[in-house]
C-alpha cells in the first residue's frame, strides 16, 4: 500500500550547511497495517512521512501510496490518503460537526453519505455529544480524537499519523491508542504512525523501522526485534574502563558482543545464558557495583543499534 525505495531528503541550513534529514530509506506497507516509524525528535520519521503526504518533495528516489508516486502524481496520492499532524488543523471557532461538514465538502463527499459517515465516525471516536460545541471548548484529547474523525471522513485508503498522542495526559493516551487500534477493525485501512513512545509502538504497530540519524536500523515485528536480545539481559554498574569489563566477560563465557552502554550502566543480553549464572559469574568477577536482570525491551533494542535513548525525546 505504501512503497518507499531509496528515499533521500536533504535540506541547506545557514549555520550547519547541507542536512541529510532521510538517508536512503526503504520500506513497504502491506494493506490493513498499521506500520510505525519509531525514533526520537531529529531521527527522520516526520521528514520521510511529510514526504509521504506530498508537503515536501524528496531530494532523490521514490515513494508510493496506493500506487500514485507522491512527488510525480501528488493529487492523486492525497486523494487515496488523510493526514493528522502534530500541530492541530481544525478551526477552534467552529463546531465539530461543522469542522466535519467542512472537510467532507472539501473531498466532495456526498451529502447523504457525509452525514451518515459523521455519525459513524463521531460515535466510534467518542465525540459524538461533542459535535455541536464549539472547537475552542474542547480538551486536548477530544480534539485529537475529532482530528482522526476528520482525516477519516473521506475515507482514505491509507491515514498517516504524526506523534498522535504528545502533549496528552496518561488516561487520555491510552484511550486514544484504544481508538487508534479499532479504526481497522474489519477494514483495510492502513495506517502509518511516528512516534517516539516505546510503548506505543509495541501495543499498536504490526511492524516497527526504528530510525536514527534518517536512516532505517531495524525492521521487524515489534516482539521479533525483543526476541533477537534472548530472554533476559543483565544490567550491572561497572567499577573501572567498560572495555576491560567487557573483556573481562568475554573471557569468562558470558556474551559481550550486542553489549551496549548508558554512562556506567552495562547491559548485556544473554541470549542461551540463564541470569543467575551470570550474575553468578559477574559477582566472582567483582566487576560491578550492583547487579539486576529483566527480560528486553524495545528500549533496549534501541539502545543496542543507536546508544541513545529514546525517553529523552518526550
Amino acid at each position: 500500500m505504501i512503497h518507499v525505495e531509496h528515499l533521500f531528503k536533504s535540506f541547506r541550513d545557514p549555520r550547519r550547511g547541507i542536512v541529510h534529514a532521510v538517508e536512503d530509506v526503504s520500506f513497504d506497507t502491506r494493506a490493513g497495517e498499521i506500520f510505525g516509524l519509531l525514533g526520537p525528535n531529529g531521527a527522520g520519521k516526520t521528514t520521510t512521512l511529510r514526504i509521504l503526504c506530498t508537503v515536501l518533495k524528496p531530494t532523490a528516489g521514490r515513494a508510493t501510496v496506493a500506487g500514485f508516486d507522491v512527488a510525480e502524481n501528488p493529487l492523486a496520492a492525497r486523494g487515496v490518503s488523510s493526514v493528522v499532524f502534530q500541530e492541530p488543523v481544525v478551526d477552534r471557532s467552529l463546531s465539530g460537526r461543522a469542522n466535519l461538514e467542512l472537510h467532507a465538502r472539501l473531498w466532495r463527499v456526498e451529502p447523504g453519505v457525509a452525514r451518515q459517515r459523521i455519525a459513524e465516525l463521531s460515535d466510534a471516536l467518542g465525540v459524538a455529544d461533542l459535535l455541536d460545541r464549539a472547537v475552542g471548548d474542547y480538551s486536548g484529547g477530544e480534539r485529537r480524537r475529532l482530528e482522526i474523525a476528520r482525516a477519516l471522513v473521506s475515507e482514505p485508503r491509507v491515514v498517516f499519523l504524526d506523534e498522535p498522542t504528545v502533549g496528552l495526559d496518561p488516561r487520555i493516551r491510552h484511550e486514544l491508542l484504544e481508538v487508534i487500534g479499532r479504526l481497522r477493525a474489519g477494514t483495510d485501512l492502513t495506517i502509518l504512525l511516528t512516534t517516539h513512545y516505546l510503548d506505543e509502538a509495541e501495543r499498536l504497530c504490526d511492524r516497527i523501522a526504528v530510525m536514527h540519524e534518517g536512516r532505517i536500523v531495524a525492521l521487524d515485528h515489534p516482539q521479533r526485534l525483543r526476541h533477537e536480545l534472548g530472554r533476559e539481559l543483565v544490567e550491572l554498574h561497572v567499577r573501572d574502563d567498560l572495555p576491560a569489563a567487557l573483556a573481562v566477560l568475554r573471557a569468562h563465557g558470558i556474551p559481550a558482543e550486542d553489549a551496549f552502554s548508558v554512562g556506567s550502566t552495562l547491559t548485556v543480553p544473554l541470549r542461551d545464558l540463564s541470569a543467575g549464572e551470570a550474575i553468578a559469574t559477574i559477582n566472582d568477577l567483582g566487576l560491578a557495583t550492583a547487579i539486576s536482570a529483566r527480560e528486553p525491551t524495545l528500549d533496549d533494542v534501541y539502545l543496542r543499534l543507536t546508544g541513545d535513548r529514546l525517553a529523552p525525546a518526550a
